[in-house]
């Protein structure tokens, strides 16, 4: 049962808008950057959402990893393709551009991909397949991070927590969309359980001795510091397959990297070589396909609904309630919190005040009755 209060989407929404303005972000980008965090909660990824709003946006502009105004430079075009540069500004407004140029050039061409380089932290990925998704379209996009994955035998943090992530129109209320990173938990979750005062679960990382890692606020220092790694899908070593999440951690930091001619792995720390901070310089790659150049959008909806519904259907495990399908626990979290509200912790609630007292924002929240 859920015990924190909840803040209006309205209220968080306008607040939101008005704190990146404050720093900086022209209010057309702070109402996108926004809507990208807010639907993180509606979502319930709370990894994501507003957790990440002081820590990932406001702190890197106030320490010059992130650059409030973002220019975005085509460096190559195509009639289905492009290549861009976003010159360190918001990686959501860079990835909203994209999208909407790939978008309109797979309705008229059936396909269309592009990347982005010198970018920074975009949300959740599940926003720009969704984009996609939205249109009967199908949306693919991965992005490199700072290095977080051990690959499989190793103990040494080489990649990014790296999403792999689909969006698949189909003929339901909501789409099948898997958006997940290619370890076993990501970093913004771990933030979460040290923000929370919760320990990591065992297994998920790895010390550079070969033992297993718990505490939070230990790990996140850790990861910092290089002296810890997070295991990939499937774990350490090959027993449980951990090879196959360490294999498509690497082809989203191929992708990520190679298409736009950016820099990867230990170039993404956010660190200088002295220590010092610098750009992150992430990259991203997005892929539209569409339907109504195969067999038609409608065909397409229906066969994968049907896959969706086949799946639900199928014998579940003794115990299990039901089966779901990537997407549906998401849209679920969105029925039961949209009259609500978005669910804040203590934490979050001091970040929040503290950003709106810093500029002497005019707002009032339900938690502070």
């Amino acid at each position: 049962m859920e015990t924190r209060p909840y803040v209006s989407w309205e209220l968080m929404n306008r607040f939101l808008i008005d704190a990146f303005v404050g720093h900086g972000v022209p209010e057309k980008d702070a109402a996108l950057c926004a809507d990208v965090l807010l639907e993180s909660d509606r979502r319930g990824i709370e990894s994501h959402g507003c957790n990440r709003f002081k820590p990932i946006y406001i702190d890197r502009i106030l320490n010059g990893t992130l650059k409030p105004v973002t220019e975005i430079e085509i460096l190559k075009e195509t009639p289905t393709t492009v290549v861009m540069d976003a010159h360190d500004g918001m990686g959501m407004v860079a990835s909203y551009e994209m999208m909407e140029m790939l978008i309109r050039k797979a309705k008229t061409y059936g396909m269309a991909g592009g990347s982005i380089r010198n970018s920074t932290h975009y949300g959740i990925a599940g926003y720009w397949a969704t984009m996609a998704s939205k249109e009967g379209l199908i949306g693919i996009t991965g992005t490199n991070a700072r290095p977080s994955i051990a690959p499989t035998f190793g103990v040494e943090n080489m990649m990014g927590t790296n999403p792999l992530t689909f969006a698949i129109p189909t003929d339901e209320e909501f789409p099948f969309c898997l958006d997940c990173a290619t370890s076993i938990v990501q970093r913004g979750k771990i933030e979460y359980y040290a923000r929370t005062g919760k320990d990591t679960p065992a297994g998920m990382v790895v010390a550079h001795d070969g033992s297993r890692m718990t505490d939070s606020d230990a790990i996140l220092q850790a990861l910092v510091d290089g002296t810890a790694a997070l295991a990939p899908l499937g774990g350490e070593g090959e027993e449980m397959a951990g090879y196959k999440g360490y294999g498509y951690a690497a082809v989203v930091e191929i992708l990520s990297a190679a298409l736009a001619g950016g820099p990867f792995m230990k170039a993404l720390t956010g660190l200088a070589a002295d220590g010092s901070r610098q750009m992150y310089h992430l990259g991203h790659f997005f892929f539209v396909i569409n339907p109504d150049f195969f067999m038609g959008e409608e065909t397409f909806r229906k066969t994968a609904g049907d896959i969706c519904r086949a799946l639900r259907a199928s014998k579940k495990a003794p115990g299990a309630e039901r089966i779901y399908t990537a997407g549906e626990k998401e849209w679920l979290v969105w029925q039961e919190r949209k009259n609500k509200g978005v669910p804040v912790g203590e934490a979050v609630q001091k970040e929040i005040l503290a950003v709106r007292d810093k500029l002497a924002l005019p707002y009032h929240f339900p938690f502070e009755d």
